[in-house]
């Protein structure tokens, strides 16, 4: 298990005490300087943001015999399929860890900026301004429409959620989900969420298409006060192109779980001189929330999260199948 924080620990142990496997923890990302670890073991679980794309890791990884890839998490973008698929290796992610832990930190990112915290909290400290300000007054959650696009395990987790507070939802997906259609009044396409919604919370993958899915010219159709909540990959949104928005006003706020960049800087310590600018900028906004990449970080999707990849790691050894095997184009 590479990229092994501490509260994965517990349930790594559990899982190699109930197996009767052996789990060799590394609390480094998987890197070209670390492969040869490897050697003599049987599957490899990785946790991590920075890209495994040097052609001499996959290629160490297949004369070691190894037969799989699994990452603890629903993204595998950090993974280069092609590389895998011509050393033989099968990728693996853990498609459903916890909808709701995800779910529920988007929904407290809308409501700290749907209420204005920030904003009072910056003239409190800064100014000592306590003061009802008119521009300060703010809306209620069963007055939004919220637009969730990709209706997903997470989306549709989402969807459930504003539903059961009153707020109108619409959904913006590829298939109109039977499963979650309950929670959602109306799908629409994304010119229609744009221009409708107040709050917009993004649940799409990262691909070829969803890159830069946000950027100025959809911020300049969404409404003046319209909050844009990212829980799912930093480069669906363009984080210069948010920015400028912000500062021109032409969005009211954003929550950020996830920035382009992130994998530079997120999940570790840094010096304040590698601290990005982008990210220097949204933290001053009293109308942005960021935070390091972390809505999945509640119990239950911990132990989820490591418990799914090592059965799959070990029944993909055993030559069994897997649900959460992804797709590499033939």
């Amino acid at each position: 298990m590479f990229g092994v924080d501490d509260k994965e620990v517990p349930y790594a142990k559990e899982w190699a005490e109930k197996t009767g496997n052996e789990v060799k923890m590394v609390e480094e990302q998987l890197n070209s300087a670390n492969v040869d670890l490897v050697d003599g073991y049987d599957g490899i679980s990785v946790l991590q943001t920075s890209k495994i794309d040097d052609p001499a890791i996959y290629a160490k990884l297949k004369q070691f015999g190894i037969k799989q890839l699994s990452t603890r998490t629903a993204g595998y973008d950090v993974f280069d399929l092609e590389l895998a698929k011509k050393n033989g290796l099968k990728i693996t992610n853990v498609s459903i860890y916890s909808p709701r832990a995800i779910a529920e930190m988007g929904l407290t990112h809308a409501m700290y900026l749907l209420r204005k915290i920030g904003e009072f909290k910056q003239r409190m400290v800064n100014d000592a301004d306590f003061r009802w300000s008119e521009d300060l007054v703010s809306g209620e959650i069963y007055n939004q429409t919220v637009a969730i696009v990709g209706l997903g395990h997470i989306g549709g987790a989402t969807a459930q959620i504003y539903k059961a507070l009153g707020a109108r939802v619409i959904a913006v997906t590829r298939e109109n989900s039977v499963v979650y259609a309950p929670y959602v009044d109306e799908f629409v396409d994304l010119e229609t969420a744009l221009k409708e919604a107040d709050i917009i919370t993004i649940h799409v993958p990262l691909t070829t298409s969803t890159e830069n899915m946000f950027a100025a010219p959809q911020f300049k159709k969404m409404k003046k006060k319209a909050i844009l909540i990212n829980m799912a990959r930093g480069k669906v949104v363009n984080t210069a192109d948010l920015i400028d928005a912000l500062r021109n006003n032409e969005i009211g706020g954003a929550g950020l779980d996830t920035l382009g960049d992130e994998t530079t800087y997120f999940s570790k310590k840094v010096a304040p001189e590698e601290v990005p600018a982008d990210f220097k900028e949204l933290v001053k906004m009293p109308n942005v929330v960021v935070t390091p990449h972390v809505a999945f970080m509640t119990d239950t999707a911990v132990r989820n999260m490591v418990l799914v990849s090592l059965n799959d790691t070990a029944a993909i050894v055993e030559g069994k199948s897997v649900k959460n095997e992804v797709r590499l184009n033939s």
